[in-house]
């Protein structure tokens, strides 16, 4: 199981804004798309940083009084982890796990690709647990195993 097979199965579309983009814009758009993070787009890779709710409620609580003149690349992370289409899924979960993130980047030859989240990869998982147990009931009912 890998990382470019979760993005074949959800899909590779992400959703990014520009370094000037205001903390209240990122704030509609995670509540209006339901995400939890958004990418910043520039640098090598495509990705300049990542902004993701917990940042947004970090900005709320640390800067009550500045919180709406803030923008992307006053509160992203700048050194952002990514995996690569390669990259395991247990791999994945592990580096979000160490990092305590949940949103990681996917980097294709130096291209953005993608973005999942561990929703992604727990999603997948039991996707691919639940077809291996179907495919052993077809096993066990055609081999006339069992009650």
């Amino acid at each position: 199981m890998t990382v470019g097979a979760v993005l074949k199965n959800k899909g590779n579309s992400v959703v990014s804004v520009d370094p000037s983009t205001t903390v209240l814009e990122i704030a509609e758009i995670i509540t209006s798309r339901r995400i939890g993070a958004v990418l910043v787009l520039g640098g090598e890779t495509g990705v300049a940083g990542i902004v993701s709710e917990r940042d947004v409620v970090k900005a709320v609580a640390r800067q009550p009084d500045k919180v709406l003149t803030l923008r992307a690349d006053d509160l992203m992370t700048r050194n952002v982890t990514t995996a690569t289409p390669a990259t395991s899924v247990d791999e994945a979960m592990e580096i979000m796990d160490a990092g305590y993130f949940r949103h990681l980047p996917v980097i294709d030859g130096g291209k953005l690709v993608g973005i999942i989240s561990i929703r992604d990869l727990v999603k997948y998982r039991i996707m691919m647990h639940e077809h291996d147990v179907d495919t052993l009931r077809t096993y066990i009912a055609r081999s006339g195993v069992g009650p």
